[in-house]
């Protein structure tokens, strides 16, 4: 079996992360966001995921090599020289989708987190013998987002409202599908929308169904649901496997330590928290909500809430971060600053307080 993953553009509702490394390398849970998804393939037996990207491809491809080996898993990169839209990028990477055997792809959007109930998923897309399988998630405010209106016990799909003024529904797009074959002849190469112009069509033949999600789910393509997706997704490890994650009398709910992480005396460490690889937390540290990514170093008695901490960077003695700030690659914060939801780019050193949200050049 085949997927495709929509990488897509620059990520720049998650700078200045994605100053670094393209959004689907940044970490989330302490591995890439991507990975999460090529590991949920794997493990269904997809023999090869098909990234279409129009970004940086070089990055992506250098670094998803180890991926390939670790994983035992095909990896390959179809480039768009000019963005295709959510269905276009389809198109193009036809050749590589399509096979002897005739069997449905997935397609995923990169920037969902969820529990991918892949294997029901393709058990309910053989059950219903339609053209093409959608998941949806049911969400409090549904007027944000494009609302699926389906018949709740088949699943068919009626019709599709972009954000309805009133109540017609509840149950919204999760960017995972099920396709057969077919449907690659009902696209053009040409930027187009896979919701907004193919779904609709295969819907009005009444060939297109959907599952609802059991699970989580969350788009962490921008912090703040960055941070809340961490917590559902802590919540789902601690129901799944809650050997991964940290015990201790420093520990407060649910929280995710590399092993080669070091922590010092008289912490205390969550809830919902995830500190990468080789990072250093000294003693007297408070952390909760928050993820500290790859090579941090936190220094005695900061406090660190509801933030991202980028690869590598410092935060000193006394210091306090919080209220969605988030630290590209390389920040450095002296003793004692206070950063009220600063955004920090790249390589800067902070020497003054931060006192109300603002971005730090």
């Amino acid at each position: 079996m085949k997927a495709l993953v929509l990488v897509g553009g620059f990520g720049t509702r998650l700078r200045p992360l994605t100053l670094s490394v393209p959004k689907p390398l940044v970490d989330f849970a302490n591995k890439p966001m991507i990975v999460h998804q090529i590991e949920a393939l794997k493990a269904i037996g997809v023999t090869e995921v098909v990234l279409a990207i129009n970004y940086q491809p070089e990055v992506m491809l250098n670094f998803l090599k180890e991926f390939e080996t670790k994983l035992g898993i095909k990896i390959t990169c179809s480039q768009e020289t000019e963005p295709l839209g959510t269905a276009g990028p389809l198109a193009l990477a036809r050749d590589k989708l399509l096979d002897e055997s005739g069997e449905p792809f997935f397609v995923l959007n990169s920037d969902v987190i969820s529990e991918y109930p892949l294997k029901e998923m393709i058990e309910f897309h053989k059950g219903h013998g339609g053209e093409a399988s959608i998941m949806v998630t049911k969400v409090d405010e549904p007027s944000k987002y494009g609302v699926v209106v389906m018949d709740e016990s088949s699943g068919q799909v009626d019709k599709f409202v972009e954000k309805p003024k009133l109540f017609v529904g509840n149950k919204i797009n999760a960017g995972i599908y099920l396709l057969n074959p077919s449907v690659l002849d009902r696209i053009e190469l040409r930027p187009t929308s896979i919701e907004k112009e193919v779904f609709p069509k295969i819907a009005a033949e009444k060939k297109l169904f959907a599952m609802v999600l059991p699970g989580f789910w969350m788009d962490i393509g921008q912090p703040r649901d960055y941070i809340t997706g961490l917590r559902l997704y802590l919540d789902s490890l601690r129901k799944k496997s809650s050997s991964k994650l940290a015990t201790g009398s420093h520990i407060v709910g649910n929280v995710l330590v590399d092993e080669t992480a070091k922590i010092g005396e008289g912490c205390l460490i969550g809830p919902d928290v995830a500190i990468g690889p080789g990072c250093v937390v000294e003693p007297g540290v408070r952390l909760s909500r928050c993820t500290v990514m790859r090579g941090v170093r936190i220094k005695k008695h900061a406090c660190i809430s509801s933030s991202i901490i980028g690869w590598h960077s410092t935060v000193g003695q006394w210091a306090r971060v919080e209220n969605m700030t988030i630290l590209g690659e390389d920040v450095h914060v002296s003793d004692e600053i206070y950063s009220n939801g600063g955004v920090v780019l790249p390589h800067k050193e902070i020497k003054s307080s931060i006192l109300k949200p603002e971005i730090v050049m």
